[in-house]
């Protein structure tokens, strides 16, 4: 492990300096006031139950530590977690979260995503969408997290994670907020939540509005330069700059009566910019937007009948993804024999909906079990796809042509003629059983079991089991097992795109996961967590060249992949002012085809940070993290990626209601250089002179940036 840079380390002391005669360590209610309620966790069974006993290994992070971290949205709240790292790709500079070495580097559909506990995963590509845009952070009250397998309570796409975003109730934001913030990159937003009561009627509205010119680093080898060298032409934009600003409105509305809650929410992200581009070329003009509307009712009494609790939830989800001219290529553009004076252009778009409905019943009448029974109903319909562009793929070879006896050059509907993806739809119908069974004094074994029945690839199986040990009053033990899966996402099945076409008898992936986890109150104001983790993915869902010499690919079930490592975890309450935060992930993950590191993801990861509290409600927090360690995937002969050191910097106060309340941040404090690592491409024959990759130099993250928050509560 490298220094830790000096500068870090001065603040850190100064610190430690300034709180050693401070008061002695503060009351339990003391602490959850100010850093949130962390000891309970509702992820791992679906209700709320003490986390060192929970039979998961699970993170909670509550509003307060998002506030310490001086995040300005999830994708940097999510590299705080231990075992996960994100990265970024090229393409539209999405976000990836790698669980434990579990990469994907163009999508992320290992991962589920929830919203309030209901999945808001996309169906064209199984993960959170390719037009992400970050989500904003104030209306969030905690995220809960399980890393490793979820499917045997959440079903599909649980396979390496679960995140549940769970956001703001009226109790939650009391009275109203007004908020404002600005920061590098042009980056502006403003918002307003409100909580309070309507009648009876419990109400927390939402509304945020804001954009960014985004992070602007530069690219200075692209797809297409690689395509100059190979065909002589001159027509790459790299130099350049990336594209990854966006527009952004969200909003929600949360209403609770009685027993019954109802929530809705918008997202809608527009104008984002491509990144490095969606071939890897660089795109100044082509823009995305997206949009999603979701609403779920749901009812629930853990009383209804003596020993009996039973509870529904129905959902729908509303999501469009729509492209406004990639330029795929630049104008000029050769690729073999043909010229594309025009460049390759493209405009896809899709059209979702999602209607879920599910209950669960509780009964606690047998002595010492606790049971939980649960059936659901899933539709998801992708009812429209729109496929326009201004060239054309030759199905045997994949190669694209300017067609320009059907179109002219100019960008028609080839919705018909060559769609990138038929219209589909899914049915799902799955139940659950899972038992808490306290059989001894200390000992929990936790059983659960779903089945899922989907309409195109037939039926998958999970179970999980979790013995859970409180060994004494400060230590608790648990050994864990669990099966997962992820489904093929609709384009895996149903792309139509000889690049990379469907294969409908495709085969879920598949992962099995042991794990022991240790969790020891150390003393009173120490915590210390431990886990262990190996697994085995099996059936993985990879685009395969269908001959050699060809860009014609289908997705196909392929490969294995291992992993093991640990995750630890300290919380140290030095006193009633200073609380130090850390955990150290470490993990190696072999692709059992080639028999080499499966690439990409850190094998040792840091994260380190520092909450002092001082002069009544002020808070500075430094942090660090630390990230090494990431191989090439197996024919990349580039050396490893970079290691990187980045610390950031957060000042804030908190004031009570007609007073205002001020954030500043600084991101990557020291202006480290910070890259992720793009794909891999294919040698071209008899040119080692041309690098083995679209984009060979990495992809930059951002440099020192600073933001300012002023909130103001009525």
């Amino acid at each position: 492990m490298p220094k830790t840079p000096l500068k870090l380390v001065c603040v850190l002391g100064v610190l430690a300096c300034t709180v050693a005669n401070a008061a002695q360590v503060s009351e339990e209610e003391e602490l959850a006031m100010a850093y949130g309620d962390k000891a309970t966790v509702s992820i791992a069974t679906g209700v709320r139950q003490d986390l060192r006993r929970a039979p998961a290994v699970a993170t909670v992070i509550t509003a307060e530590d998002i506030k310490a971290t001086g995040a300005t949205g999830l994708d940097e709240v999510m590299e705080t977690v231990p075992g996960v790292h994100v990265s970024h790709t090229a393409d539209r500079y999405f976000s990836t979260y790698m669980f434990r070495g579990i990469a994907s580097m163009t999508t992320n559909p290992q991962v589920l995503m929830l919203q309030n506990g209901v999945p808001v995963n996309t169906l064209y590509r199984g993960d959170k969408g390719e037009v992400w845009g970050n989500l904003p952070l104030e209306n969030l009250a905690r995220i809960e997290i399980i890393r490793g397998p979820g499917s045997a309570l959440y079903g599909a796409d649980a396979l390496a994670g679960v995140i549940n975003i769970i956001t703001k109730t009226a109790a939650d934001t009391p009275g109203t907020e007004f908020g404002l913030s600005a920061g590098s990159f042009n980056t502006q937003s403003a918002w307003v939540q409100h909580g309070g009561k309507l009648g009876e009627v419990d109400v927390a509205a939402y509304l945020r509005v804001g954009g960014t010119d985004g992070y602007n680093g530069t690219i200075d080898y692209d797809a297409a330069t690689r395509l100059n060298q190979r065909f002589g032409t001159h027509t790459s934009l790299a130099p350049g700059s990336l594209k990854t600003g966006h527009d952004a409105i969200d909003a929600s509305l949360d209403l609770g009566y009685d027993k019954w809650r109802l929530r809705a929410g918008y997202k809608l992200r527009d104008n984002l910019g491509l990144g490095a581009g969606v071939s890897y070329a660089l795109d100044p003009v082509g823009k995305e937007k997206s949009e999603r509307i979701n609403a779920d009712v749901s009812w629930s009494d853990p009383q209804f009948a003596r020993n009996w609790g039973l509870g529904f939830n129905g959902s729908y989800l509303a999501y469009s993804e729509e492209a406004n001219n990639y330029n795929i290529n630049p104008p000029g553009i050769k690729i073999g024999g043909n010229t594309f004076p025009n460049g390759m252009i493209g405009s896809p778009g899709r059209w979702e909906k999602q209607l879920r409905v599910s209950g669960y019943a509780t009964y606690s009448g047998f002595a010492g079990h606790s049971l939980r029974f649960g059936v659901g109903h899933d539709d998801l319909n992708l009812y429209r796809v729109r496929t326009m562009k201004n060239f054309y793929l030759d199905p045997n070879t994949g190669a694209p042509t300017p067609d320009l006896a059907f179109n002219g050059g100019a960008v028609v509907d080839y919705s018909s003629r060559q769609p990138h993806l038929l219209p589909h739809r899914r049915l799902n119908d799955y139940w659950y059983v899972q038992d808490e069974w306290n059989f001894a004094r200390d000992w929990t074994l936790t059983a659960g079991i779903r089945r899922d029945k989907f309409s195109d690839f037939g039926a998958t199986t999970n179970p999980r089991l979790a013995l859970v040990w409180d060994a004494t009053v400060d230590l608790t033990a648990k050994l864990l097992y669990g099966q997962a899966f992820r489904a093929p996402a609709f384009n895996d099945q149903y792309g139509v795109n000889p690049t990379g076409d469907g294969n409908p008898n495709l085969k879920p992936e598949r992962i099995r996961t042991v794990e022991a986890a240790f969790a020891w109150q150390a003393r009173k104001d120490t915590q210390v967590n431990l886990s262990l983790f190996q697994y085995l993915q099996s059936d993985t869902i990879r685009a395969v060249a269908n001959a050699v010499g060809t860009s014609v690919q289908t997705f196909q079930n392929t490969g294995k992949q291992d992993g093991h490592g640990a995750e630890f975890e300290l919380v140290w309450d030095a006193n009633r002012s200073l609380r130090l935060t850390g955990n150290y992930s470490w993990q190696v993950s072999t692709d059992q085809t080639t028999n080499t590191d499966a690439g990409y993801a850190p094998h040792h990861h840091v994260y380190a940070r520092a909450d002092w509290r001082f002069t009544g409600n002020w808070m500075l927090s430094p942090q660090l993290n630390w990230v090494a360690d990431r191989k090439r995937a197996f024919g990349d002969t580039r050396p490893d990626v970079p290691d990187y050191t980045s610390v950031d910097l957060t000042l804030r106060t908190e004031r009570g209601k007609g007073q205002w309340s001020f954030a500043a941040s600084i991101r990557n404090l020291f202006d480290a250089t910070i890259l992720e690592p793009t794909l891999f491409a294919a040698p071209v024959a008899g040119r080692p002179d041309i690098p083995t990759s679209l984009i060979p130099y990495d992809l930059p993250m951002p440099s020192r940036s600073f933001y300012l928050q002023a909130t103001y509560s009525l």
